[in-house]
């Protein structure tokens, strides 16, 4: 998969350092991919859940925190939204 909003990981991981390596692998796993739909990611990731127009959240380190992506199936790209603390998340509306 294609990602795009690469910086929103990069600005996070600057604040966050002990998500740099959990966000990487999924990073690393994530372009390596090619998802066809949401059973795709289900398959990998037994715990993401799944809202309306093709967004994922994903548990990051234990759930320490989320990751909020956008995925377009047919194009093979994924947009990162948002990614946070799960105590941000609480507060976010997707």
């Amino acid at each position: 998969m294609q990602l795009l909003g690469l910086i929103k990981l990069d600005e996070f991981k600057l604040k966050h350092a002990d998500a740099r390596g959990p966000l990487d692998a999924w990073r690393i796993e994530a372009e390596r991919s090619q998802w066809t739909g949401p059973q795709d990611i289900k398959n990998r990731y037994p715990s993401a859940s799944f809202l309306a127009d093709n967004k994922v959240i994903f548990n990051i380190k234990g759930n320490a925190y989320r990751l909020v992506i956008k995925a377009k199936y047919q194009n093979g790209l994924v947009l990162i939204e948002w990614v946070g603390t799960h105590a941000e998340y609480d507060k976010v509306e997707f």
